[in-house]
């Protein structure tokens, strides 16, 4: 009884520090391979320097609302996709009509977002304005 305790014990040891070595493996390894000195540059309020690039114009520019709704409308389709899939593999196996009509009502919600984004007219295409 105290052998099959022992290995048991000795598996759960193992695999416990199996994990950290993945947790902290990489942290280690990073902090091994990493650079020790890093280069002075002449702006060190300039973020972008480091990546070699010059900064062009100002960061702090707006964006339209469009590229949110954008960003919602991929999202609907996204969660559409996540989870049809797995329906339409089981469907019409248990209770066909149960099944269907909740597919009916999940496509319906989610079409709910084209027709917002319809209405916030994203799917027209406005040429931008250049003013001299």
């Amino acid at each position: 009884m105290e052998d099959v305790l022992f290995g048991d014990l000795f598996y759960l040891f193992a695999f416990c520090l199996g994990g950290l070595a993945f947790a902290l493996g990489p942290i280690v390894l990073v902090h091994l391979i990493m650079a020790r000195r890093t280069r002075a540059y002449a702006n060190k309020t300039d973020q972008y320097i480091e990546c070699g690039m010059e900064p062009i114009g100002d960061a702090w520019i707006r964006y339209s609302a469009v590229y949110y709704l954008y960003a919602l409308v991929f999202v609907a389709f996204a969660v559409d996709v996540l989870y049809l899939v797995p329906v339409a593999v089981v469907y019409d196996r248990v209770f066909p009509i149960r099944d269907f009509v909740e597919v009916f009502i999940f496509v319906g919600i989610l079409s709910l977002v084209i027709v917002y984004a319809w209405k916030k007219e994203v799917f027209a295409w406005k040429p931008k304005k250049i003013s001299s």
